[in-house]
């Protein structure tokens, strides 16, 4: 019993990368078309994660895992039942304005230096700065899309670009690829949104 335990542990750990890839990937595309499934495979993709970010001491993308699936829980709710600001109208794509971009860029800002500190001070983390910036884009990022918020895209882009990088230094190749087509889907993503304000 205990070898089938550790077996079944070394295996999860192997193909935790993958198979969290084909789950965040089923996640970018619902998300496109604004299916609330979205969520439901967002939170599976990220339970895999934590497993695959831990083997690589990515501590602040593993940690942003157990955020994604609380998020993803929201998010389901958001989409499902939540409202317009101020109204009683079903939940609708909308956009930032300026002001609500200053806040977004604090808020970012802020996070981004917890965990620069939290990393230096307790973990061996090897990419420290990189690690710190992709979580704070991501985590301000996917509480906009659960919002509905088009801009979640545009943070993505960056996230995903910078992600590319660090995951290619790291050895994560399935990753790199998960991450490029994230890039892609995420400039499709914000036009098919586009598309949507405009029609509206």
């Amino acid at each position: 019993m205990h070898s089938a335990m550790e077996y079944l542990i070394r295996l999860l750990y192997t193909y935790a990368e993958h198979i969290g890839m084909g789950f965040s990937l089923l996640f970018v595309l619902f998300a496109i078309k604004q299916n609330v499934w979205c969520w439901l495979f967002g939170g599976i993709g990220a339970v895999f994660y934590i497993f695959a970010y831990y083997q690589y001491k990515f501590y602040a993308d593993m940690s942003l895992q157990f955020y994604y699936v609380a998020v993803s829980v929201y998010g389901w709710w958001s989409w499902k039942y939540g409202k317009q600001e101020d109204t009683d109208s079903p939940l609708s794509i909308s956009q930032l304005s300026f002001r609500q971009w200053l806040q977004v860029l604090l808020v970012t800002a802020a996070v981004f230096g917890v965990y620069v500190y939290f990393l230096t001070v307790f973990t061996d983390s090897p990419v420290i700065i990189g690690d710190s910036f992709t979580t704070a884009v991501c985590i301000v990022a996917t509480y906009l899309a659960a919002r509905k918020v088009i801009d979640n895209w545009l943070l993505f882009i960056v996230a995903d670009a910078v992600a590319i990088a660090l995951y290619l230094y790291k050895g994560m190749y399935p990753t790199v690829l998960l991450f490029a087509v994230y890039t892609v889907m995420a400039v499709a993503g914000y036009f098919r949104w586009r598309e949507e304000i405009n029609r509206s």
